[in-house]
C-alpha cells in the first residue's frame, strides 16, 4: 500500500482576549498595555473550563500583550500546556492615539480622525500602522504557526483587529472599509489552514461562539459606522 501522505492541516481556535476597562469605555487600545477587568477574568476563567474538554489541543499560543496573556492563563492551567507568546500576534498599531475615545481623537487630531472614517486600507493613525501593513503581519503569523504545527490543534488567544483581518482574508473582502464581522471579547473562532505555504487560504468553521459566556453581563460594542451618520 502507498505511505499515506502526512496531514498538512492546522486547526486553530481563535479567541479574543477577554474583556478590559477600555473595551468598556470605547478606547482604542491597539499595542497599549491593558488588563483584563473583574468581567475579563471571568470570560478566561470560563475560557478555561470550556477548554478542558479540548483534548486535541497540542499548543497554545498568545499575543504577548498582558491582555491576551491574562487570558489564556487559565485554559493553560486546565491544558497543562505552556503559554508560547508572539508579538506578531498583537492588535493593530495606533500610535500617538492609543489610550484614546473616539471624542478626544477627533479633539487633539481632527485631520486623522477624518481620514480614519474613510477606512482606507493605505491610512494609519499618526505614527500608527496601516490595515495593509497589520494584514501582512498578522498573514505572516498565521503562516509561521501553521508551518510549525502541521496536522496539530492549536489555541491562539489574541485581538479582535487580527480576528477582523482573519474574517476579511477568509471571505475574500477588501482590508477597506469597516468591519464587517461580530468580534466579542472571549469568543471561539475556529479556523482551519490547509497548506502552511498558503495562510491566506483560510477556511472558517465556527465564529463568535459565546455559549460559555452565556449569562454574563452584555459585552460593550463598538459600531465602527455609527461615526458615519454623524458626519
Amino acid at each position: 500500500m502507498p505511505t499515506p501522505k502526512p496531514d498538512t492541516t492546522t486547526d486553530i481556535i481563535l479567541i479574543r482576549h477577554g474583556e478590559t476597562a477600555w473595551n468598556r469605555e470605547l478606547r482604542f487600545q491597539g499595542h497599549a498595555d491593558v488588563p483584563l477587568n473583574d468581567i475579563g477574568h471571568e470570560q478566561a476563567r470560563r475560557i478555561g473550563l470550556r477548554l478542558a474538554s479540548e483534548t486535541a489541543v497540542q499548543h497554545l499560543i498568545s499575543s504577548d500583550l498582558m491582555r491576551a496573556q491574562q487570558t489564556a492563563a487559565p485554559a493553560a492551567l486546565q491544558l497543562s500546556l505552556p503559554v508560547v507568546t508572539s508579538a506578531a500576534l498583537r492588535e493593530q498599531f495606533f500610535g500617538v492615539v492609543e489610550g484614546m475615545r473616539s471624542d478626544e481623537i477627533q479633539s487633539l487630531h481632527p485631520r486623522a480622525w477624518e481620514e480614519w472614517l474613510e477606512f482606507r486600507e493605505d491610512h494609519a493613525m499618526p505614527e500608527g500602522e496601516t490595515p495593509r501593513e497589520f494584514h501582512a503581519r498578522i498573514i505572516a503569523a498565521l503562516g509561521g504557526i501553521a508551518a510549525a504545527h502541521t496536522g496539530q490543534h492549536l489555541i491562539v488567544v489574541t485581538h479582535g483587529g487580527v480576528l477582523d483581518m482573519v474574517w476579511r482574508t477568509a471571505k475574500g473582502l477588501s482590508l477597506s472599509g469597516p468591519r464587517r464581522s461580530d468580534i466579542p471579547n472571549a469568543g471561539f473562532n475556529r479556523i482551519r489552514i490547509a497548506d502552511p505555504a498558503k495562510p491566506e487560504a483560510i477556511e472558517i468553521v465556527d465564529w463568535a461562539d459565546t455559549r460559555h459566556l452565556a449569562d454574563l453581563p452584555p459585552q460593550p460594542t463598538y459600531d465602527q459606522t455609527r461615526h458615519l451618520k454623524n458626519k
